[in-house]
């Protein structure tokens, strides 16, 4: 039987650190981070001890003499014991050094050396031969540049030789523009390690190629372990095992189970360590206190990832949290992403991959839409009402307690796989919100994002002390960030239909053609109650009777009509009229436009077979007719497709960044602050008042005759959604109204337009009967200045200007009130932590 193996305290570093040889100098604690490599495996990075040395040694003994020439410009074949102390033993400071671990091994290393009274460092790498091509210099260099910035140090110098080109590679490809000099073979090059639009795009970019490539390795798994396969029907590991089976994976199958010879006819093996072969994928489902015990052998057998279906863990309470923390810490010490714990699974239903890694035996078809979602009872129902509806699937996943892989980790997927063309999120928490929001404006330029999100009636509090934020702003800050947001799941389905198998329509003017007339009134009244509009001329009404010639034709004309942009078509036969035909020439018109078309046909649901185009592998394809019970859920989802093509539309703007701005002084103000109370306080006036001038803010109380609108302006970072900013006009309109408008962060020169402009009271700003307008520009600056600390000093946790005197010649800030704390997802490219 496997057992748990003990795991060291979570909260200390990992790897190979002894506490005892590591504070000599103060630990960075900070600068650890698991990170996934470019193939998609995970590293750790931590800086490097005195007892890292034996690693250190047994790394440069597997590394190439090809390695070390061009790493050392000579043979090095040994370490010498003076420079093996002066390798490890460093201040943290000036001379800086960052491991990266797999397991109990050494794999790479990066170091900085601060030239003498200057703001400049040399910089070196040495990666072991194993491991290069992974990314592992580039981010090393990420890391150690951000602990220079920590450090006071400005610039980074390298000395290569000329015939290593792919060191030299490394820092061009980070987005440096170092310069060069050439002596003797050898290339000097040296560069600002300043954040830049380039460095930080560069980033990104590998961050989701990374992510992406990590979750592939999950979902395209050619080989599964099923640990905790039983024959017994009523256990987990038997709906796992036979699932698996059932559904075909294109790869070996391997049970594990210590007790059986074989699991629903296929051999077992006692331990996952006694397979004989590579493992892709490993499946849990072992009681929890067995879990520890398994990951550490998976990592042993260098399984790839793994999907823990195993419940008892953080949805237990503080002891069972501690368990998980020690599941991913594990995992990820040795390469491995997780799904769950307790979790419903994943399903990729590709042709070459077949993989059905959950619990449910209910399997949509193979499809354009990729779903995500935590819970794995609801997962279950998913399953089966996507099925039932016909409704297409590439990808889902259920994450559970969400650990490890979260909705971001998906949506970093999905991004660039295509076969996923509509993304589908059932949201309960966004994990990091600051990330979600920006992969979202990115990803639903070019694929829709539909997302039910659980606890709409909860309430959150943001920007305005004591002003809630109303369930119409969370609306309107899905819609800033791309996603579309739905109430229910049926709601999601009936959208993800329509994405996913007719065009976006590109206005709000319906065409509506049917054989009833009284659907054709409700789908009008739906139209208008939903924002569209009834094109001229419709409804068009065939009658009961009418003949398929004249349904086919009268759908031609609509479809053909260049003052409409969608088309409902409504059919209810007789009894005595066979339907086949008129769903025919529905179908064979949706195959000839390049307008969406939704019908309520005969009241059924989904796509039934004869409004399907269906490709050679038996795919659903684009041009299907979905079928909607009633025509307001048609209408509605056409509704929702409308208003996110307008979103499209809208010019994403410049994010704003003004000039004459000190970030440095701004950094000072915090870090007296935080150097000696860690967990942040409220500032003091003087403290607020050095905050907002380096930002090019001043405070000042103006003449008592000097008129103007008060506002208020607010900053803070939401549970839910990351960081905000609120605006609203002071008084009645805020207290017994609620009229404050919230934008996202980070915030372009249009979004702040538009958050001015949101307030219902806005007009009392703009000339209201005849009065003078204020300064609208100046309440641009004074947000794109708040909005750009924001963004270079998450330390701040909240902030509000009020009142705020916007007047024909300016803005007047009054008063101030900011509160700071500890930095959230400050640094280079990391995963989250374990929770």
């Amino acid at each position: 039987m496997t057992t748990e193996t003990s795991r060291p305290d979570p909260r200390e570093p990992r790897g190979l650190y002894d506490p005892h040889l590591a504070d000599e100098y103060g630990y960075p604690r900070t600068w650890e981070a698991d990170v996934i490599a470019s193939d998609g495996g995970t590293v750790h990075v931590r800086p490097i001890t005195p007892a890292d040395a034996d690693a250190l040694v047994a790394m440069h003994a597997r590394t190439s003499e090809r390695t070390r020439y061009l790493r050392f410009f000579g043979p090095y074949p040994r370490i010498p014991d003076r420079d093996l102390k002066r390798f490890t033993t460093v201040d943290h400071r000036d001379r800086v050094a960052l491991i990266v671990t797999v397991g109990p091994d050494l794999i790479a290393v990066g170091r900085y050396d601060r030239y003498p009274d200057t703001d400049t460092a040399e910089v070196a790498f040495l990666v072991e031969d194993a491991h290069q091509g992974r990314g592992l210099g580039p981010m090393l260099l990420e890391h150690l540049a951000a602990a220079a910035r920590e450090n006071g140090i400005k610039k980074f110098a390298a000395e290569v030789l000329a015939e290593n080109g792919r060191m030299v590679r490394t820092f061009i490809d980070a987005g440096y523009s170092p310069s060069r000099s050439y002596e003797e073979g050898v290339v000097r090059l040296e560069f600002p390690i300043e954040q830049t639009e380039q460095t930080q795009a560069v980033s990104y970019s590998r961050e989701q190629r990374s992510e992406a490539r990590s979750l592939e390795r999950l979902l395209t798994a050619k080989s599964v372990a099923v640990i905790g396969a039983s024959n017994d029907r009523s256990k987990l590991g038997y709906s796992v095992m036979r699932n698996v089976l059932d559904y075909g994976l294109d790869g070996p199958i391997y049970p594990v189970n210590p007790a059986a010879a074989h699991v629903v006819g296929v051999p077992a093996y006692k331990s996952v360590l006694d397979i004989p072969n590579d493992i892709d994928l490993a499946l849990l489902a072992v009681p929890a206190d067995q879990v520890g015990g398994v990951v550490e052998e998976c990592g042993q057998k260098k399984v790839r990832g793994l999907v823990v279906i195993s419940g008892g863990f953080s949805e237990r309470g503080e002891h069972g949290r501690t368990k998980q923390q020690e599941l991913v810490e594990t995992a990820r010490t040795y390469g491995m992403r997780v799904v769950g714990p307790n979790c419903l699974g994943v399903v990729n239903t590709r042709e070459d991959v077949h993989l059905n890694a959950t619990i449910s035996p209910h399997v949509p078809p193979p499809g354009r839409v990729g779903f995500f979602c935590q819970s794995g009872a609801l997962g279950v129902a998913i399953l089966a009402d996507a099925a039932r509806r016909g409704l297409g699937m590439s990808t889902f996943v259920s994450a559970g307690n969400r650990a490890d892989v979260s909705g971001n980790d998906l949506l970093q997927y999905w991004a660039t796989d295509d076969r996923t063309e509509v993304i589908l999120l059932h949201l309960e928490t966004f994990g990091n919100p600051r990330k979600f929001a920006r992969l979202t404006r990115e990803i639903g330029r070019k694929k829709p994002i539909i997302a039910v999100k659980s606890g709409r009636h909860s309430g959150v509090k943001a920007g305005l002390p004591g002003v809630g934020i109303s369930d119409d702003v969370v609306q309107a800050l899905f819609e800033a960030s791309g996603v579309i947001r739905v109430d229910t799941l049926g709601q999601s389905f009936d959208l993800a239909m329509l994405l996913a198998h007719q065009p976006i329509p590109k206005g709000n003017r319906v065409a509506v053609v049917g054989n009833s007339s009284a659907l054709g009134v409700l789908v009008k009244d739906a139209c208008l109650s939903n924002g569209l509009q009834v094109a001229e001329g419709y409804p068009v009404d065939i009658g009961p009777e009418g003949a398929v010639e004249v349904f086919e034709e009268q759908l031609r004309v609509a479809a053909s009509d260049d003052g409409v942009d969608s088309v409902v078509a409504v059919f209810v036969p007789p009894v005595v009229t066979d339907a086949r035909p008129y769903a025919e020439a529905l179908a064979r018109v949706s195959g000839d436009s390049s307008k969406p078309i939704v019908t309520t046909f005969q009241g059924m649901s989904g796509i039934p077979k004869g409004l399907q185009s269906v490709g050679e592998t038996g795919e659903v394809e684009r041009g299907s007719v979905p079928s909607f019970e009633t025509p307001e859920r048609g209408v509605l989802a056409l509704a929702r497709a409308t208003a996110y093509h307008e979103w499209r539309q809208r010019p994403t703007g410049q994010f704003v960044d003004p000039e004459d701005v000190d970030h440095n002084a701004a950094a000072a103000v915090i870090y007296r602050v935080l150097e000696k109370e860690h967990a942040g306080r409220q500032l003091t006036n003087e403290e607020a008042e050095q905050l907002l001038a380096a930002y090019g803010i001043t405070m000042e109380q103006p003449d008592s005759d000097v008129g103007g609108v008060p506002v208020t302006i607010g900053l803070a970072d939401d549970p839910s959604f990351g960081a905000l900013v609120s605006f609203g006009l002071s008084g009645p309109a805020i207290q017994l109204f609620g009229d404050v408008a919230y934008r996202a962060m980070p915030l372009s020169d249009t979004e702040i337009d538009e958050l001015i402009r949101a307030p219902r009271a806005f007009p009392m700003l703009s000339g209201y009967r005849g009065s003078e307008s204020v300064d609208l520009a100046a309440l641009h600056d004074l947000i794109g200045r708040l909005a750009s600390m924001s963004e270079h000093n998450p330390e701040i946790r909240t902030l509000t200007l009020e009142p705020v005197l916007a007047t024909p010649a300016g803005a007047i800030v009054t008063r101030a009130a900011i509160k700071i704390g500890p930095p959230v997802n400050l640094g280079p490219r990391r995963l989250a932590p374990a929770i």
